[in-house]
C-alpha cells in the first residue's frame, strides 16, 4: 500500500467477521425474533451471504482493493466460531482466525480445544462482557490451552466496552467494568511469558494501566484499533499522535499492532481509521522501518510461520 513512507505491506490486526449466523444469533435474542435480513436492515448494514466461504471471499476482495496484505478475522460470538474456521479454509493463508470464548459457559475448554485444533490462533476474552476476572481458574484453563500452542495469542478486551450492534437493536448489555482493568492481566501474562497477550484500543480508557502492564510484561502487545474515542476520558484529552508517542516510549515499535476494528458491509475495510493512524504516526516522526513493523510486520511475525523473527 502507498503511504507517507512509500510502499508498505499493511496488515490489519482487528477485523470482526460478522457472518450470517452472527446476525441470526442476534435476531434470536429479540422479542419477537427477527431473521438476519431484518436485523441487518434495522441496523443499516448489508446482510452477509449465507455461507462463511462467500463472506471470506468478499473480505479477501475488499482487502485486495485496499492493498491490505493480511488480517485477523474475529468470531464475535462464542457460538459463531465455525464461521471463522470455514472462512480460513476458504482463503488459505489470507487470514488469521481469532475466536471469542466465554470461560463461564459449559464446555468452554472443549470448544477452545476444537477451535485451536482447527487452526484458529487467537483466544479472545471479554471479561467485562461475560462477567469474570481474567485470573479465574476457568479462564486460566483456556489461556493455558492457547499458551501450549505455537503462534497462538490471547486477546483480552479491557476498558470501556460498548457493542454498537446490540445498542442499535435495543438489546441489553449487562457488562461489568469491574473486570476490565488491564492490571488484572499482570500476573497472568507473567505466568505465560512466551505467549503474546494483546490488549486492543490502547486499553480503551485504561491507557495508563495498559502502558504500566506493557512496561512490566514484555509479552504484552497493544492494538491500535478503532477511532480511540476513549481519549475523552483522559484528563489532557491526548490526540492520536500524542497517544502513539507515549505508547512507543513504553513498548517500542515491536509491540504495537495496527488495527481498524472493521466489521460490516457496505463500509467494508475502514480506510478512514488507517488514514488517521498513519498520519498520526507520520506526525510522531516514525521512521519507515518502525512503520513497517507497526502497520503489519508485527502481526505477520506473530502468526505467519513464513515470517522470520526480526532482531531488535
Amino acid at each position: 500500500m502507498h503511504t507517507s513512507w512509500g510502499e508498505l505491506e499493511v496488515s490489519d490486526a482487528h477485523v470482526h467477521f460478522l457472518s450470517h449466523r452472527f446476525f441470526a444469533l442476534l435476531g434470536g435474542q429479540l422479542h419477537p425474533p427477527l431473521q438476519p435480513e431484518a436485523v441487518c436492515a434495522q441496523i443499516g448494514c448489508t446482510c452477509p451471504p449465507g455461507s462463511p466461504e462467500e463472506l471470506a471471499q468478499a473480505w479477501a476482495a475488499e482487502l485486495d482493493r485496499h492493498h491490505v496484505h493480511h488480517s485477523t478475522l474475529i468470531a464475535s460470538l462464542p457460538e459463531d466460531i465455525d464461521s471463522v474456521t470455514r472462512a480460513l479454509a476458504a482463503a488459505p493463508g489470507r487470514f488469521t482466525g481469532f475466536f471469542m470464548a466465554n470461560p463461564m459457559a459449559p464446555g468452554a475448554i472443549e470448544t477452545a480445544r476444537e477451535a485451536i485444533g482447527n487452526g484458529l490462533r487467537g483466544l479472545a476474552l471479554f471479561p467485562a462482557m461475560h462477567r469474570y476476572p481474567v485470573h479465574d481458574d476457568r479462564a486460566m484453563t483456556l489461556i493455558a490451552e492457547a499458551a501450549a500452542t505455537p503462534k497462538c495469542a490471547v486477546f483480552v478486551h479491557c476498558g470501556a466496552l460498548s457493542v454498537g450492534v446490540r445498542k442499535k437493536l435495543g438489546l441489553p448489555s449487562p457488562f461489568d467494568m469491574r473486570f476490565s482493568n488491564p492490571i488484572d492481566l499482570h500476573s497472568v501474562a507473567l505466568k505465560f511469558p512466551h505467549t503474546p497477550f494483546i490488549v486492543p484500543h490502547f486499553g480503551a480508557g485504561y491507557f495508563r494501566e495498559a502502558l504500566m502492564l506493557a512496561d512490566l510484561c514484555e509479552n504484552v502487545y497493544l492494538d491500535t484499533s478503532s477511532s480511540n474515542s476513549w481519549n475523552r476520558y483522559q484528563p489532557d484529552h491526548p490526540d492520536l499522535t500524542t497517544i502513539f508517542r507515549r505508547t512507543l516510549a513504553v513498548t517500542g515499535p515491536r509491540r504495537l499492532l495496527f488495527g481498524t476494528d472493521s466489521s460490516f458491509f457496505p463500509r467494508g475495510w475502514h480506510k478512514a481509521i488507517f488514514d488517521q493512524q498513519s498520519e498520526a504516526l507520520w506526525q510522531a516522526g516514525i521512521q519507515k522501518h518502525d512503520a513497517e513493523l507497526i502497520l503489519g510486520g508485527n502481526l505477520r511475525r506473530l502468526f505467519l510461520s513464513t515470517v522470520p523473527e526480526i532482531s531488535p
